[in-house]
């Protein structure tokens, strides 16, 4: 079997995207027969377009990266006639556990090169504003984005002035519910979680009754750790209405990348508009 190029996207702030961690990337694909013909260092450099991936004969992507950078470039690809192989490279790594299950990096490369990495088109969230392909967290307690942005890049007190805000705002901030089928609690929740399926967009509802609860939901969501805080499963929908109890905007967490939508957002499950390897064949 000959060589296959691949084009190598990475993101070196990305949470387990270190020098180390790519050398172990580059023996791997060098061990199973892949070539990393070309590199991007996004956001340093300029993503490749469909054009020129096929310029260059290049049929596979691979984005070693985290969650926002893997948004960011299935959104320029879409429509690619090509493959992209998303890895580990971020925290959580949510999208490539649903493509791969628990496989090792090196072990997803092999079945890349051996052809048992087949094409797939899951499920992913669309929006007005963008697209997840990993998860959709919503609602006043998103301010803790803003906390986790502090232990990333700031020092303690910023992240200790970042943390109050994002106690009151979640506290005191406009609740979320889930409309158009309606699920849950019609007083609304701080925090929900969706997550795409094949079959259906799932939603968990988080919340902070009590003042236990609160610090432990605390402690899960600067941790990044949102699954592991208390929470209720309303169910699945293939397209379903957040909207603020005040009916007013809300902040929105597409794949981790903030932003405020306008009022009622329609959340729908799409096709990803561009091929992704997995060895999973659905969920």
């Amino acid at each position: 079997m000959g060589k296959q190029s691949i084009w190598l996207i990475n993101n070196e702030a990305s949470g387990s995207n270190d020098e180390d961690a790519l050398g172990l990337f580059e023996n791997a694909c060098a061990d199973c027969g892949l070539t990393v013909a070309h590199r991007t260092v996004f956001p340093n450099q300029d993503l490749p377009t469909a054009e020129v991936l096929d310029a260059a004969g290049i049929e596979t992507v691979a984005i070693f990266a985290g969650d926002g950078t893997i948004n960011t470039v299935l959104e320029t690809l879409a429509g690619w006639s090509g493959a992209v192989l998303v890895l580990p490279g971020g925290t959580m790594n949510l999208l490539y556990h649903r493509l791969f299950g628990d496989m090792e990096t090196a072990d997803a490369l092999a079945a890349v090169a051996e052809g048992r990495a087949l094409r797939r088109r899951p499920g992913v969230i669309e929006t007005d504003y963008g697209h997840a392909f990993a998860g959709v967290l919503a609602g006043p307690g998103t301010a803790w984005g803003d906390v986790r942005e502090a232990m990333r890049s700031k020092g303690p007190l910023d992240m200790a002035a970042e943390a109050r805000a994002a106690i009151a705002e979640t506290l005191y901030g406009t609740m979320l519910r889930v409309d158009e089928p309606e699920m849950g609690k019609r007083e609304g929740y701080p925090l929900l979680l969706l997550t795409p399926t094949d079959t259906g967009i799932e939603i968990d509802a988080y919340h902070a009754e009590t003042a236990g609860e609160y610090l432990e939901q605390a402690l899960a969501l600067a941790k990044r750790e949102f699954r592991d805080g208390p929470h209720d499963r309303l169910g699945k929908a293939e397209r379903f209405v957040l909207a603020s109890t005040a009916r007013d905007g809300f902040g929105v967490l597409l794949d981790g990348e903030q932003c405020q939508v306008d009022g009622p957002t329609e959340f729908r499950l799409v096709p990803c508009q561009v091929d992704l390897l997995a060895t999973v064949a659905d969920d």
